[in-house]
């Protein structure tokens, strides 16, 4: 069975949902590690009703982010991770973790990117005005939003969301099309060639 550690930062929901999937055996994988960069994270109070290790990797105690990298790929190496996940981790993975998983750490994004990449991405589009939205899955390489696009799903702005409604509406899409991807990648039902992700039947 693959392994797969989650990185995360804040307050867990997608961590959760995964978590919650693979012990129900609906992801085909061993969850067997979490990692934040946040001691405070409610993540990690999330991750206690699971059986997975959690470690902190705190930034602000690392000399360098060349140290902070070093210290994350320790215990990835430590616990044979196959596929690494992020879920919220609000930070970018330095080049010596990306180049040792190539094509094998996913994040997910709550835009259409290239729509609105980087931090605020709902509040940025609400605020655009725009009448779509959505979310996506990709792989991560070394800039910011810019991997290979592997699934994407539209939601509607409507005239009557209020910033706090879209939230909602965009975190449900979330938790349907992160496991999705997972599993196709699980499944081995992804080739990337270039910048182009192809889904096989």
């Amino acid at each position: 069975m693959k392994r797969i550690a989650i990185l995360v930062s804040g307050n867990g929901t997608n961590m959760e949902n995964i978590l919650e999937r693979a012990k129900k055996g609906e992801i085909p994988a061993e969850v067997s590690l979490v990692v934040s960069d946040n001691p405070q994270a409610y993540a990690l109070r999330r991750a206690e009703k699971y059986d997975v290790e959690c470690i902190v990797v705190d930034r602000k105690k690392c000399a360098s982010r060349e140290a902070f990298d070093a210290e994350i790929k320790r215990h990835l190496d430590r616990k044979k991770v196959d596929y690494i996940l992020l879920a919220g981790f609000m930070r970018i993975l330095g080049p010596s973790i990306i180049q040792a998983y190539p094509n094998r750490i996913l994040n997910i994004h709550p835009a259409l990117l290239p729509k609105f990449p980087g931090t605020h991405a709902i509040r940025d589009a609400w605020k655009a005005k725009e009448k779509v939205t959505g979310v996506t899955v990709h792989f991560v390489d070394e800039g910011v939003d810019t991997g290979p696009i592997l699934l994407q799903r539209e939601v509607a702005i409507d005239k009557t969301d209020t910033l706090e409604s879209l939230e909602k509406k965009v975190h449900e899409v979330e938790y349907q099309i992160y496991p999705e991807a997972i599993h196709l990648v699980l499944r081995g039902k992804v080739e990337i060639k270039g910048r182009k992700v192809l889904i096989k039947k």
